[in-house]
């Protein structure tokens, strides 16, 4: 399972991987902390990969 760490998130621009999710799993309001749909999610890791700020984290990883 994939979520996002709101501390690691600066939560002050459109967060890159709205777009780059393939499964369309991740919303964002505003520029709050960007949301993970676990219906959507496939726990793919591209965002996990593809976050520069490492905010995405896979739980299965910990």
């Amino acid at each position: 399972m994939i979520t996002v760490d709101p501390h690691r998130c600066p939560q002050n621009h459109p967060c890159p991987m709205v777009k780059r999710c393939p499964h369309a799993a991740i919303t964002q309001q505003g520029y709050l902390a960007p949301a993970i749909s676990r219906e959507h999610c496939a726990s793919c890791g591209v965002c996990v990969q593809s976050c520069p700020y490492k905010a995405f984290v896979n739980l299965g990883e910990m």
